[in-house]
């Protein structure tokens, strides 16, 4: 069983979008349409979600864009819902740079007016977070979290492709990390 939980417009676009296309989900599919700044766990638990079994979580491409202290909470709330042997897969995000904060605007413009050429404009840079964060690796291990992992630097290595240039992002640095708890 798959529980999607999202915000309420996206949940509807996804919906309407796949339907559209004729897309049928390979797994029971369940939604918790709700917004990570509200009461979520209860959005899931309606949906027939059951913290005492084990669960799968998948947080990517997310913590960014939560303030500092609501990605703690996330990861926290993500813990209690969670019986032993629960998967977990997000990114860590070194910890921030002195300064760095600038040269991650600029980056998350250049992408955002490569966007903008071609008609959209996700104004990225406004949708971000800044300040001083937890790197969700080591706040995840102290949570019982036994996770591994690898940098994207060391993916694309792996996999015979180029490194990144400098962006600003250090998305080299960025860290996938997987693990269980308990």
């Amino acid at each position: 069983m798959v529980y999607e939980l999202d915000q309420p417009g996206v949940v509807e676009f996804k919906t309407r979008t796949l339907a559209g296309l004729g897309a049928e989900p390979a797994a029971e599919h369940r939604i918790a349409a709700a917004d990570l700044r509200e009461d979520w766990p209860a959005a899931l638990r309606t949906a027939g979600f059951d913290p005492a079994r084990p669960t799968a979580w998948s947080a990517e491409g997310l913590l960014g864009y939560l303030p500092p202290d609501a990605q703690d909470r996330l990861l926290d709330t993500v813990t209690e819902l969670s019986a032993p042997g629960s998967r977990l897969a997000t990114e860590s995000r070194p910890a921030p740079e002195p300064a760095g904060e600038d040269r991650t605007r600029e980056s998350l413009d250049r992408i955002s007016q490569r966007w903008k050429d071609r008609g959209f404009d996700p104004g990225m840079a406004k949708l971000r977070y800044y300040g001083d964060r937890n790197e969700a690796g080591p706040y995840l291990t102290g949570l019982g979290w036994t996770l591994t992992g690898a940098t994207v630097r060391e993916l694309l290595a792996v996999a015979g492709l180029a490194p990144l240039g400098e962006d600003g992002l250090r998305m080299g640095e960025v860290r996938y990390v997987s693990g269980v708890l308990g």
